[in-house]
């Protein structure tokens, strides 16, 4: 494996809080440039493995190379590389956003001049409100600003932990223009923690399951976007039993609750699922499906956990 191609390269961590073991010989690797979501049920260590990334708590064993700077052993090193926002970003209200982006900037190690300040304010939209104490801003504002000061320093990773909370849809969708941009055009990689399996699909490229502290795999985004075998859809009809004699001919079917399943239906074929209802003279009164992340999501772990979609 060669560093530079994997700017965050996880290897074999261990962590152990109070008496129960909550990451086990984990390990995982990004490639530069590439938008990774990081998913796993509630309680299944994405925080601690994040804590431990960014050198806020030590793991028991096993190593984070930034850049191919080892965390433990060159941490200033390691830690001139990485951004993140873990949990709030951390910004003082009674000061305004460039008053909150030259404290930070005078706290880095190496000088960052006005023109970069410059740069990443206009990089996350905020230059209608720079100058407004950060008290006034909406949570969305805050949240970019959050993103301005953490990549100040022009880092190679950025680590961000349920980024979206709070943001309504605009802000999500702003938000997810800045982060692919920071990756299209900096080539900046990012790991991104969250509960939206639908934000994730959107946004990323890749994404790195985990459970119970344990790597259950590392999934193509796109690829199972593309997946045409991968839908269960549920149709609302009625007379069911009539319904369920059409499909079958076509499709695998089964009743549940929500009305009738067809399973292994391509996104395409949904206008034809519906088409020979029609042709049937059935009432057609719903139609959902799951996401494909999502299937692939609950299919690795089971469904357990109180995961919030």
């Amino acid at each position: 494996m060669k560093m530079n191609e994997h700017p965050l390269v996880v290897e074999k961590l261990n962590k152990t809080l109070g008496k129960k073991q909550i990451i086990h010989d984990l390990s995982f690797s990004l490639e530069r440039g590439k938008i990774y979501g990081f998913l796993g049920p509630n309680g299944s260590g994405k925080t601690t493995t994040i804590r431990m990334i960014v050198s806020l708590i030590k793991p028991d064993s096993g190593e984070v190379f930034i850049e191919g700077n080892s965390i433990s052993k060159n941490r200033e090193q390691a830690l001139e590389h990485i951004g993140a926002i873990v949990e709030n970003p951390d910004l003082y209200l009674y000061l305004t956003g460039m008053q909150n982006l030259k404290h930070f900037a005078d706290m880095n190690p190496r000088p960052i001049e006005q023109a970069r300040i410059d740069e990443v304010v206009r990089l996350v939209d905020l230059e209608h409100a720079i100058h407004k104490k950060v008290k006034s801003y909406s949570l969305g504002m805050k949240q970019r600003l959050g993103i301005a000061i953490s990549i100040l320093h022009s880092p190679s990773v950025l680590i961000l932990d349920e980024p979206t909370n709070g943001l309504d849809p605009q802000g999500i969708r702003d938000l997810r223009d800045y982060l692919q941009k920071l990756a299209q055009e900096d080539e900046v990689t990012l790991l991104v923690s969250s509960h939206q399996l639908s934000e994730i699909e959107l946004l990323c490229d890749r994404a790195v399951i985990i459970q119970e502290g344990k790597l259950v795999d590392e999934v193509s985004v796109k690829t199972i976007a593309n997946e045409a075998d991968k839908m269960t859809v549920t149709i609302e009809v009625s007379p069911q039993e009539q319904a369920l004699e059409v499909l079958q001919q076509e499709w695998k079917t089964n009743l549940s609750g929500d009305g009738i399943e067809i399973h292994e239906v391509a996104y395409q074929e949904i206008p034809q699922v519906i088409h020979a209802l029609s042709q049937a003279q059935l009432a057609v009164y719903s139609v959902s499906y799951k996401k494909r992340l999502e299937d692939a999501y609950f299919s690795l772990t089971d469904g357990k956990g109180g995961l919030n979609l």
